[in-house]
C-alpha cells in the first residue's frame, strides 16, 4: 500500500508542476581497482534526515566516469532528478585490466565504454559535459569547471553549476611521497593513457637496445624494467610484461632476450602484503622461477633518468641500480580539488576526505563522498558507551543484564560494523561471552565500568576501506538506491538506531561486502582470496579470472572485445607494433 501511495503522490507532483527541476552533484574520475566490479549487496538504504522539497525535482551534477559515478548512473531513477555529468573523460575504462593493456594482451579500446553509450538509455535524462571541476564552493553549493580542449576555437571554457546534492569521489592521483624524480622519470599506471605510454616505452627500449654501436652494458640498462610497489597493480604489471617478452619479445629481438631484467623494488617485507600469506609467498616463488628479481625492504630515494638510488632497510646502507624503464605504482594521493575541498570544510589536516556511514561527507550539508577520494570515518564504540548504556538500561538500575544487552544488539551491530568483527574474530557467540567476567564465569549483570571494559577492545577492528574499484562500484549502487527510495521512506518506519544526536536514522548504513580479490601471476596461473577464507592458486584460478574479468564488464561490446582480445592472443600473439 505504501509503494501505490508514494507512485500517485509521484504522479500528482509530475503532473502539477513539470516545469520544476532540481540537480544533484556526483564527482568521480576513474578510481584505480585491482577486484573486478561487482554489485552491492546492502539491503538497507541511508540517506536519514531528508527535506524535500514536493515542488521540483532536486538538481544532481555527476562529475566523472569511474567505478562509482557509472554504478550510480547505472541504478538511479533519473525521472526523479535532473542529472548532469562532468568529467574530463567522456569513457569509462574497466581499469583493473590496465596493466593488461600495457603489452597488448588486451586493446585500449576494448576496456572503454563511452559515457553518452550508457546514459543515453535514460532516453536524454541524463546530460554530460566533458570538463575538469577546479573548484568546489561547499558553502554556495557550486562547483566551477573548466573545458579542456586543447585545439577549440573558443579556448578553455569555464563555467559554474549549482547543485542540491554533491557527491564527490573524484578518484585519487599518483602519490609521489615527494621522492625526487618521479614525476620526471617514472611512468604510472592509473589512466588509459599511462598504459598506452607504456606499451609505446617498452618496445622503444627494445629498439634502442639494438642500435649498433651500443656496448652490452648500455644495452642491459636500456633492457632494465624496474616496478616500484609490490601491490597488486605493480606484481600484475610484472608478469604481464614478463610473458609479453618471454612469449612474444624475444622471437622479434633474440639477439638481446639474455640481457633482459625485470625488478619489483617493494618497501615491506613482502610483496602482496595486503593478501593472504601463502598468496605472498607463492606469488615471490613464482617471480624468482621466472627470473623477476624481486628486492623487499628497499625504499627509493631518488630517481633520475638513468639510475634508481634506493636505501636498504635491514643495513641503511645506499645503492644504485641503472634503468631503461620505470613504473611507479606506490600508492594513491589525494587531488588538489579534494585537498581544497577539505580545507573549506575543516578536514584539511586530514590525508583523505572524511565521511560518514552514510557516505555524507562531514561538515557538507548535500554532499556525499565516494570511491578512492574518500574514506567512511567509522563511528568508535567507545565514544558512545555512554548513550548504548544508558538505551540498553531501560529500567534504570545502573546495570545492565545480557537480556537488557540483547535487545540492543543489533542495532550496536548495525552502526558499528567492528563489533560483529570482533565477535567473529574472538570466536564468541553474543552477548552472554561478551560479558564474562576475566575468569571466563558468566555474570546475570554489569555496571558502566565493566561493560566498558568488556567492549574496549572492540574498536581494535575498525578498518579502512580499501581503495578499489570493488568498493566505489558498491558505494555508487548503495547511493543510488537511497536517492531512488528518498521519497517512498517518508512513511516507513525507521531502522538503524543511533545512540548520537537525533537518535535514528531512516535506513542502514553502508555496508560494503567483500567478493575476494585476483592477482594474476603470468604464465596462465592467478591467485585469489575468496570469501570465507578460501585460497586458490594455479591454472584453474586463472580461468576463474577470465570469467569474472568478462562478466563484470559494463556492456555485451565491450565483453565480445575483451575475450576476443585473449582468443587473438591466443592465436596470433600480441602486437609489438609502436602503436
Amino acid at each position: 500500500m505504501k509503494i501505490f501511495s508514494f507512485l500517485n503522490r509521484a504522479s500528482r507532483l509530475l503532473h502539477d508542476s513539470p516545469a520544476c527541476s532540481k540537480l544533484v552533484v556526483l564527482c568521480t574520475l576513474s578510481g584505480g581497482g585491482f577486484v573486478a566490479y561487482s554489485e552491492s549487496q546492502s539491503d538497507g538504504f541511508a540517506i536519514p534526515n531528508i527535506n524535500q522539497s514536493e515542488c521540483k525535482k532536486k538538481r544532481v551534477v555527476v562529475l566523472g566516469t569511474g567505478w562509482a559515478a557509472t554504478s550510480f548512473l547505472k541504478d538511479l531513477d533519473v525521472s526523479s532528478y535532473d542529472v548532469q555529468v562532468v568529467s574530463p573523460r567522456n569513457y569509462f575504462a574497466f581499469t583493473p585490466l590496465l596493466p593488461s593493456v600495457t603489452c597488448g594482451t588486451v586493446e585500449a579500446r576494448s576496456i572503454v565504454e563511452p559515457v553518452r553509450n550508457i546514459i543515453k538509455k535514460r532516453n536524454g535524462e541524463i546530460q554530460f559535459w566533458e570538463a575538469e571541476c577546479l573548484k568546489i564552493d561547499a558553502a554556495n553549493k557550486k562547483v566551477f569547471c573548466r573545458s579542456n580542449f586543447e585545439y577549440s576555437f573558443v579556448g578553455n571554457l569555464e563555467f559554474s553549476l549549482e547543485y542540491d546534492y554533491l557527491v564527490v569521489a573524484v578518484g585519487a592521483q599518483v602519490n609521489t611521497f615527494n621522492t625526487p624524480g618521479v614525476l620526471e622519470s617514472c611512468h604510472f599506471l592509473k589512466e588509459l593513457e599511462d598504459a598506452q605510454k607504456i606499451r609505446r616505452s617498452v618496445i622503444d627500449c627494445f629498439e634502442r637496445a639494438v642500435l649498433p654501436g651500443l656496448s652490452e652494458e648500455e644495452r642491459k640498462t636500456s633492457l632494465h624494467f624496474v616496478i616500484v610497489g609490490g601491490g597488486p597493480t605493480g606484481v600484475e604489471f610484472a608478469a604481464e610484461l614478463h610473458d609479453f617478452i618471454q612469449e612474444d619479445i624475444v622471437k622479434i629481438y633474440p639477439m638481446v632476450k639474455d640481457l633482459v631484467k625485470i625488478t619489483v623494488i617493494q618497501s615491506g617485507d613482502h610483496i602482496l602484503n595486503t593478501f593472504d600469506e601463502r598468496i605472498s609467498s607463492f606469488a615471490e616463488q613464482k617471480f624468482t622461477r621466472d627470473g623477476i628479481e624481486v628486492k623487499t625492504g628497499c625504499r627509493v630515494v631518488s630517481i633520475t633518468n638513468k639510475e634508481i638510488t634506493m636505501t636498504i632497510k635491514s643495513t641503511g646502507e645506499d645503492c644504485s641500480v641503472p634503468h631503461g624503464l620505470v613504473v611507479w605504482s606506490a600508492g594513491i594521493g589525494t587531488r588538489p580539488v579534494i585537498r581544497n575541498l577539505m580545507e573549506q570544510v575543516g578536514q584539511g589536516k586530514r590525508r583523505v576526505l572524511a565521511t560518514d556511514e552514510w557516505l555524507r561527507v562531514k561538515g557538507c550539508e548535500g554532499m556525499y563522498g565516494l570511491g578512492d577520494c574518500a574514506t567512511i570515518d567509522q563511528r568508535k564504540i567507545m565514544e558512545d558507551i555512554a548513550a548504548i548504556f544508558e538505551a540498553a538500561d531501560k529500567d534504570k538500575s545502573g546495570t545492565l543484564t545480557v537480556e537488557e544487552f540483547q535487545d540492543v544488539m543489533e542495532d550496536i551491530i548495525i552502526n558499528y560494523p567492528q563489533m560483529e568483527l570482533y565477535l567473529k574474530n574472538m570466536h564468541l557467540s553474543g552477548c552472554a561471552d561478551l560479558l564474562k567476567d576475566p575468569e571466563g564465569n558468566d555474570r546475570k549483570e554489569v555496571n558502566i565500568e565493566q561493560f566498558k571494559l568488556a567492549l574496549s577492545h572492540v574498536d581494535s577492528q575498525i578498518k579502512s576501506l580499501p581503495a578499489t574499484a570493488q568498493v566505489a562500484a558498491q558505494q555508487g549502487t548503495y547511493l543510488s538506491r537511497c536517492f531512488n527510495h528518498r521519497e517512498m521512506c517518508k512513511d516507513c518506519p525507521e531502522g538503524s538506531r543511533s545512540f548520537r544526536g537525533s537518535g535514528h536514522h531512516q535506513f542502514l548504513p553502508f555496508r560494503y561486502k567483500h567478493f575476494g580479490q585476483f592477482a594474476p601471476l603470468g604464465g596462465e596461473q592467478a591467485a585469489a582470496e575468496l570469501p570465507g577464507d578460501w585460497v586458490s592458486m594455479g591454472h584453474s584460478t586463472q580461468w576463474l579470472w577470465y570469467s569474472v574479468y568478462a562478466s563484470k564488464q559494463v556492456s555485451w561490446r565491450t565483453r565480445v572485445l575483451v575475450v576476443s582480445d585473449w582468443t587473438r592472443r591466443f592465436i596470433f600473439g600480441r602486437d609489438s607494433s609502436r602503436i
